[in-house]
């Protein structure tokens, strides 16, 4: 993704991966990101599982992009 990036929740506790829904992602993603979210969900899939961290896609996931002009909720 050319270097960009993105924050997502990655909680303590019992950790778990939060990763936001396709609508929520696209909703507050920079034009670079928007059309990333299949791509990040398939990379998270794959590291998720061999790090035996449970990955929870869900609207209320939280996701920012801290170096965009437009950050999501």
């Amino acid at each position: 993704m050319d270097e960009r990036c993105f924050i997502i929740e990655l909680t303590m506790g019992i950790l778990t991966v939060y990763f936001p829904t396709r609508p929520k992602w696209e909703a507050g993603a920079p034009d670079w990101a928007k059309h990333q979210w299949e791509r990040v969900k398939e990379d998270l899939v794959v590291w998720c599982k061999a790090e035996h961290i449970p990955l929870r896609i869900q609207d209320d996931a939280w996701v920012d992009f801290p170096w965009d002009n437009k950050s999501s909720a």
